[in-house]
């Protein structure tokens, strides 16, 4: 195999600059082995990294953090020529090339095996946005009878986070945040019970939750906790408000007494915990459907949509 289908970043931009091209196709050099892409998720994080919101990343890149595949060429005793595997996170298309292609060349302990019965289409939609929500479900130690706020309900992860707990606790109320009312009918035909508005980082509502998932970050983490119950828990896993950093932030004073705040980075990823996580999807019939399915060579559309924001859950894209 001499060249590969790939879709290229040669400098920051919106996305017009996203190439769908022939590259030369990666050969397997000690530690790292190939695997053949079958799918992968479109990310928030690669649009901030196709824009040069990533400092650390160079260009010309393949992006893509996350694919769903199998092993087509490996340096590894522990990876089986034709295995299904997933791989998420670490550098991939960051410090080294990613996803967005046909082939695409991984360290040998960032690719991890994987039992499923799932189709392409629907574990492309799992890695990255259910692991991440399962991860930050289980922080959240969340029981049947707690009420749940989803801080973007509308967001790939707050939708997999709203199919894992109604899957398995039919009843219990969630409530999703966003800043566009207009997705409010969207999101009750996907299972939420109520909607709120997230108007200028601020809830509209005096309600109050037993645990709330936080994925804009800290542009709104301090609000968060103004509608957390005493006992209740804050889980801040996603950076959707474009804010990666909070100034001025004083626990003792932000933090209401009584209260917990914690945390879920998907970079910790095992073969363990993303078999444990599907596992669960087949025990509970978790509905793991993305809203869109794309072609290697509509990535650029498939930007174009996700950055509308019209979306409600997983944009996908199948080879």
């Amino acid at each position: 195999m001499k060249n590969m289908k790939a879709v290229v970043v040669r400098h920051a931009g919106g996305p017009e600059v996203l190439e769908y091209t022939d590259v030369k196709t990666p050969k397997v050099r000690p530690g790292w082995s190939l695997v053949q892409v079958k799918g992968f998720g479109i990310n928030h994080s690669e649009i901030f990294t196709r824009e040069g919101q990533s400092p650390s990343v160079k260009f010309p890149r393949i992006l893509g953090i996350e694919c769903v595949g199998v092993v087509f060429e490996s340096t590894s005793d522990d990876l089986k020529v034709g295995q299904k595997v997933i791989s998420i996170m670490g550098e991939m298309g960051r410090a080294f090339n990613g996803s967005y292609a046909e082939y695409v060349l991984l360290p040998n302990e960032q690719i991890y095996p994987v039992e499923t019965k799932l189709a392409w289409k629907d574990l492309a939609a799992v890695p990255e946005t259910f692991y991440t929500a399962f991860g930050s479900l289980k922080y959240l130690n969340v029981a049947k009878d707690d009420s749940i706020l989803i801080r973007s309900g509308a967001s790939g992860v707050g939708v997999s986070a709203l199919r894992l707990l109604k899957a398995k606790y039919p009843e219990i109320k969630v409530t999703g945040s966003v800043r566009k009312m207009s997705k409010a009918e969207t999101l009750f035909d996907n299972g939420y019970d109520a909607v709120v508005e997230d108007q200028k980082g601020k809830l509209i509502t005096s309600k109050k939750f037993d645990k709330i998932l936080e994925l804009v970050g800290p542009a709104t983490l301090k609000d968060s906790f103004k509608h957390v119950l005493n006992g209740g828990i804050v889980c801040s896993t996603g950076e959707l408000g474009g804010q990666w950093n909070m100034d001025g932030f004083e626990p003792i004073g932000d933090i209401p007494n009584g209260t917990y705040l914690t945390s879920f980075s998907s970079g910790e990823v095992d073969a363990q915990k993303l078999n444990e996580m599907l596992t669960y999807i087949e025990k509970y019939h978790v509905p793991v459907a993305p809203t869109k399915v794309y072609s290697l060579s509509q990535v650029k559309e498939a930007h174009e949509y996700l950055e509308s924001g019209h979306n409600i859950g997983k944009v996908v894209v199948v080879l």
